[in-house]
């Protein structure tokens, strides 16, 4: 797999330096992958989760969206199987003290040696080890880093410690004193939620088979070795929905799902070769089936979405743990049953780092005469973070107040940018670095025959428009 990491930092510069996305906490040093999103990253991402909750709960009539609590009933994931089994192997450098994750490991080292020029042993490498994890193998795994001579990026040593299995859930306490509480969970996955309120929902909405529920919200995860910018975070945002079925048909609506899934991926604008699925090659004791969705990133293709036919291991655990019926009377069989679930599970934040990555283009515009460039992010128009900058030439003879009648306009419509400050040149660069699709100026002429300069971020061309017009023309770029 080709990467780019020289993209990779400039996108983690511009995202600081454009008021995107800021390391957390930063006055104080940071906290390692916890990040803040700036004035437009925040814009962004609201608009990626808008586009995702619109196409599951506004374009399905059978998919409905609910919103619950970080905060669940301990059981909820006794039951679930995360306190038992959501693990990661982790091994630790004996020197160092320093603790990785045995997967990121491997495939740094496997970076390095397709960065050498020996992708066919790369790929080898990471075969290897999806083998040994999917048999749980984990000697296998301590004696294949000490086999290639694996070290610690820290003490430089290849000293480690046998491979082990590490809980990545966060705990807290649930109580005013800490002798009287109970120790509860921050939640790692947003679809136990889901689950506990599948008869609240199928009940109160009268929801027949098939149907979904769909929700966005935060997780949190004690990932030991968090990398790659807001990839891997330890606080993230997910879009996930469970779609409800009839045992015996899992195997049409995985295939269905997967289908409705990469057309969404498709339909940001993204070319298909930039996709690619890819099966899972351990599969959890109760899964039918399950992929990945990737994205090749500048470091690489990467995991954006996971869909999976989890049977009706979720709902039966709840049931077995609460003693309550999670079933449902199918009356076009008269039948009772614990409905079979496939799960369609993106992660928002990853999608962002996608949408940023595909966007990011540096352009060379010399000419003979001069030496220019420009750094643009070529959003989609439906998901940039300002639609639409009002731009009036000069801070006087009247075009100011004309500009803000634009704004007053167009603003109830779609988010506007109004700045006066600077060269125009200056202001289009600023407005290319935050992925603005649209600017119009305001000049002198505009007084005369009431039309405004319209210019297009990504082919960089101009027009005259009538005022009147601005407004349509946006909205019909970006519904």
């Amino acid at each position: 797999m080709a990467t780019d990491s020289n993209k990779f930092q400039a996108i983690i510069s511009h995202s600081k330096e454009y008021g995107f996305i800021f390391p957390s906490s930063e006055i104080y040093d940071g906290l390692s992958a916890v990040y803040d999103y700036g004035q437009w990253g925040s814009e962004l991402k609201k608009n990626i989760r808008d586009y995702w909750w619109k196409s599951m709960t506004q374009m399905h009539e059978n998919i409905v969206g609910i919103d619950a609590a970080i905060f669940m009933h301990p059981t909820t994931w006794k039951a679930s199987g995360h306190v038992d089994n959501f693990n990661d192997p982790m091994i630790d450098n004996k020197d160092s003290k320093k603790r990785y994750r045995v997967d990121h490991l491997i495939e740094a080292f496997a970076d390095e040696l397709e960065k050498a020029g020996k992708k066919e042993a790369a790929d080898a490498l990471i075969q290897e080890m999806e083998s040994l994890l999917g048999a749980d193998d984990m000697a296998g795994l301590k004696s294949m880093i000490e086999k290639h001579n694996m070290k610690c990026s820290v003490s430089g040593t290849c000293n480690w410690t046998d491979v082990r299995q590490f809980n990545l859930m966060f705990s807290t306490q649930l109580g005013s004193v800490s002798e009287d509480s109970n120790e509860i969970y921050l939640r790692p996955e947003t679809a136990q939620g889901i689950f506990v309120n599948f008869l609240n929902v199928q009940k109160t909405g009268r929801m027949k088979i098939p149907f979904g529920i769909a929700q966005t919200g935060k997780a949190f995860r004690n990932e030991i070795v968090a990398r790659q910018f807001i990839f891997r975070m330890r606080e993230f945002e997910q879009m996930e929905m469970q779609f409800f079925i009839r045992p015996g048909t899992e195997g049409e609506w995985y295939e269905y799902w997967k289908a409705e899934r990469m057309k969404w991926h498709l339909s940001l604008g993204i070319a298909a070769e930039r996709y690619r699925f890819h099966d899972h090659a351990k599969l959890a004791h109760y899964a039918k089936a399950a992929c990945d969705i990737e994205f090749e990133f500048p470091i690489g293709f990467k995991e954006v979405e996971g869909i999976h036919s989890r049977g009706d291991f979720d709902l039966s655990q709840h049931q077995k743990f609460s003693k309550k019926k999670m079933q449902y009377f199918d009356a076009e069989i008269n039948q009772n049953y614990v409905p079979y679930v496939i799960e369609t599970s993106i992660g928002l934040d990853r999608t962002v780092m996608m949408v940023m990555s595909e966007a990011y283009c540096e352009e060379d515009l010399s000419t003979a005469e001069k030496q220019d460039s420009r750094v643009v992010l070529k959003f989609p128009a439906k998901l940039a973070p300002v639609k639409l900058a009002v731009l009036p030439l000069t801070k006087k003879d009247g075009l100011p107040e004309i500009a803000r009648e634009i704004m007053d306009n167009c603003k109830p419509h779609f988010r506007c940018f109004y700045e006066e400050k600077d060269a125009i040149g200056k202001r289009y660069r600023r407005m290319d670095a935050i992925g603005t699709p649209f600017c119009v100026t305001v000049d002198h002429q505009t007084k005369e025959d009431q039309t405004v300069t319209i210019r297009y971020r990504d082919t960089m061309q101009q027009e005259r428009i009538p005022i009147e017009k601005i407004k349509a023309i946006i909205l019909s770029e970006i519904f």
